[in-house]
């Protein structure tokens, strides 16, 4: 039986409707692959409180976490994905790549320009479907 993974992704928004999109290093499972900057959830955890830990880990930059955008589960070949992504903004800091290759910020229209790591699409997707309601 696969392993399942519960995650967290943030999708950050500036006042430009521009998302930040992280390109994961060759040294992460999926490289090239771009997604919402987030991580895993530990034990006893609450997801909001991963999120703001682990930008904070990865990017060195402090998040309000707002509204869920959407729950998925992604089956990878080695493991079960479950990904909850919230809309998010930086309350303090400037975002850089620690353990990404590239951070990215981009227009909420030119999303789909991006190869995303499978289990972020349907976040795409939803952006995309909702952009009015952003």
């Amino acid at each position: 039986m696969k392993k399942t993974v519960r995650v967290v992704g943030a999708v950050i928004l500036d006042d430009k409707n521009r998302v930040l999109c992280a390109l994961r290093s060759n040294a992460m499972a999926l490289p090239n692959f771009w997604e919402f900057p987030g991580g895993k959830i530990e034990e006893g955890e609450k997801e909001e409180e991963t999120l703001v830990r682990e930008i904070y880990e990865e990017l060195g930059c402090t998040i309000e976490v707002h509204e869920k955008i959407e729950e998925v589960h992604y089956e990878y070949p080695q493991v079960i994905v479950h990904l909850l992504t919230y809309r998010a903004t930086i309350i303090e800091g400037e975002p850089k790549a620690k353990e990404h290759a590239e951070l990215r910020w981009v227009p909420l229209g030119d999303l789909k320009s991006l190869e995303w790591a499978p289990a972020d699409i349907p976040t795409v997707e939803a952006l995309l479907a909702n952009q009015v309601n952003i």
